[in-house]
């Protein structure tokens, strides 16, 4: 449950001759799981692109086919050298694939100004019921399953409410306490919702023993993005 430096993982994995995953490399395996649509895919193998580039060489880490461009090897190259540039090539390329979603995304939201939308963008913790709130709220049948970030794609549904104003509730990716910079950037694309909003509903699930910190996590990471209380 903890963030190991690159060489202290190779370090572990010397000493044990098994592979060693850290804290962020099990949050990005779970979320390759997790990821559907083609923008979650995106933005998850950015992160994981990021965190593998300088573990390379390591157990834990095995460069399959990354896709793109191919190269050639140049003189004395070796096979480590060639994967790290395999992966900037990709990093590269996804960055600019998903530079087009941000630009997509913006232009939805300016959209929705024009149309005088409100927002209100669900934040919480990971697994604390956004998704349940807000099928409650619109009557939509959003996927709902009890774990971990279950939903890592913004999900929006439209509320016509008594005086005729229309508020669209914004799903978004759960977070969890010291979330990995990491995702944070590769998501950014997603949080934006959470920062443009015109409100935030913060959920939390008043069962869970560690509530209180759950609440403090959630706080930090919106002050992180610069969504936090004014």
């Amino acid at each position: 449950n903890v963030v190991l430096t690159p060489a202290q993982a190779r370090n572990i994995e010397k000493f044990t001759g098994i592979p060693a995953v850290d804290r962020s490399g099990l949050i990005l395996d779970i979320f390759g799981r997790r990821a559907k649509s083609a923008e979650g895919k995106l933005q998850v193998e950015l992160a994981r692109l990021n965190y593998m580039l300088p573990r390379l060489g390591g157990l834990g880490v095995v460069l399959s086919r990354l896709g793109g461009g191919t190269g050639t090897s140049g003189p004395g190259e070796t096979e480590l050298e060639t994967d790290r540039r395999k992966v900037r090539l990709r990093i590269q390329r996804v960055k600019k694939e998903l530079g087009q979603v941000h630009k997509h995304r913006q232009l939805i939201r300016t959209g929705r100004k024009k149309r005088n939308f409100i927002t209100a963008a669900i934040v919480g913790y990971t697994n604390a019921g956004k998704s349940t709130l807000l099928n409650t709220l619109t009557g939509s049948q959003t996927y709902v399953e009890d774990k971990v970030f279950a939903t890592l794609d913004p999900k929006s549904q439209m509320r016509v409410l008594g005086d005729g104003s229309r508020v669209l509730f914004v799903d978004t990716v759960g977070f969890i306490q010291d979330l990995p910079h990491g995702l944070v950037e590769a998501f950014h694309a997603t949080l934006k919702e959470v920062v443009e909003a015109d409100f935030l509903i913060h959920v939390l699930d008043i069962f869970d023993n560690k509530a209180a910190e759950h609440k403090a996590s959630v706080e930090k990471v919106l002050d992180d993005i610069g969504a936090g209380a004014c």
